[in-house]
């Protein structure tokens, strides 16, 4: 834990840095993942080395914005937090959700179209930017991979934000209009033949095995839009076995629980790439539920594709693992002495 003080040269810069209600100082804390407390015409940051190093480069960065154009917007200041940290990989801006278009009601022949003044009201964007901040340096490899690679293959335990981070990366390439759509992905393999049994369409049937992925799409989108996304087939719902024979261009194609392809089927899956699109594997190579006979796709793409430009292979590790801190302990007892000594017997 560590501690650390940002003086600053009046109240009046204070009151300016802080924003109103404190927001500027709020927007720092839960993107870094730091305490801030404004203190009159100084700053106290607490936190791990690593979130105070890039907590107190944060605010040098906006005392100097502060200096240049005399006042802060929240946008600005999430603009400036990314550039600050954005070299280090740690930092994906969601952009605003693009209004839908409304439908414009139909004008009676007798009368004119009324003449739209100035203020009238226009639709608007409800969605702020979102900062989307990685946690570890795991994960900021894996967000700079997800940048700069067409495909990416990421693989760890559970809790590593491999999943998150993927849909993440996915939607701020749809509202930045780089796709068109999103296809999320996943083997269905628990549910084997009893897939069929399952009441619904297709989309129902693969739901439960997506669960994950749609949390993920809840966290970043309103789930009212997320729905209207699926209905309108910008986001597809496609069990593994489907994307046979399909080529998807402009779209960012996320597998999740690689792991549980065999090695045809993860062929298949990364042929599937057309233009202008983005493929994202995720999966834990500790959660294999294919016969023991069968290679996994996931552990053979990760051993067959080192070197090829373009792919990016992730490792997470337990260090990267984001959820309480007792999944670190939970997972550590099972992968111990004890746990080799019980398969053992």
């Amino acid at each position: 834990m560590k501690e650390t003080v940002v003086p600053l040269d009046s109240r009046d810069e204070a009151q300016l840095l802080f924003g109103g209600r404190d927001q500027f100082l709020k927007e720092v804390r839960q993107t870094l993942g730091v305490q801030v407390i404004g203190r009159g015409d100084q700053i106290l940051i607490r936190g791990s080395e690593e979130a105070v190093d890039q907590a107190e480069k944060v605010f040098n960065a906006l005392r100097a914005e502060l200096r240049k154009v005399g006042s802060l917007t929240m946008e600005g200041v999430r603009v400036i937090m990314e550039r600050s940290l954005g070299g280090e990989g740690r930092i994906l801006t969601l952009v605003p959700d693009r209004p839908e278009p409304q439908p414009v009601p139909a004008q009676p022949a007798s009368n004119p179209a009324p003449h739209h003044h100035h203020g009238a009201q226009q639709p608007s964007v409800s969605m702020a930017l979102r900062a989307v901040r990685a946690r570890t340096d795991g994960q900021a490899r894996y967000l700079k991979a997800l940048r700069e690679n067409d495909i990416v293959i990421c693989y760890g335990p559970a809790g590593t934000g491999k999943t998150w981070l993927a849909v993440a990366m996915a939607v701020s390439l749809l509202r930045q209009t780089q796709v068109k759509k999103i296809v999320l992905v996943r083997p269905a393999v628990e549910a084997g033949e009893r897939l069929g049994f399952l009441p619904g369409d297709i989309a129902a049937k693969v739901n439960p095995y997506l669960r994950p992925l749609f949390d993920a799409l809840n966290d970043l989108m309103d789930p009212e839009q997320v729905k209207r996304y699926i209905e309108n087939d910008i986001i597809e719902i496609a069990p593994l076995a489907f994307m046979r024979g399909r080529t998807l261009n402009q779209a960012a194609i996320i597998l999740d629980e690689g792991q549980n392809t065999t090695v045809a089927q993860m062929k298949m899956f990364l042929t599937r790439m057309g233009q202008s699109s983005k493929i994202i594997v995720t999966g834990d190579m500790t959660q294999v539920d294919l016969p023991p006979s069968t290679r996994s796709g996931l552990l053979d793409a990760v051993e067959r594709l080192h070197g090829i430009n373009h792919l990016a292979i992730v490792e997470l590790g337990e260090l990267d693992i984001v959820r309480h801190p007792l999944v670190q302990r939970v997972l550590a007892a099972y992968d111990g002495p004890h746990d080799r000594e019980w398969h053992g017997n």
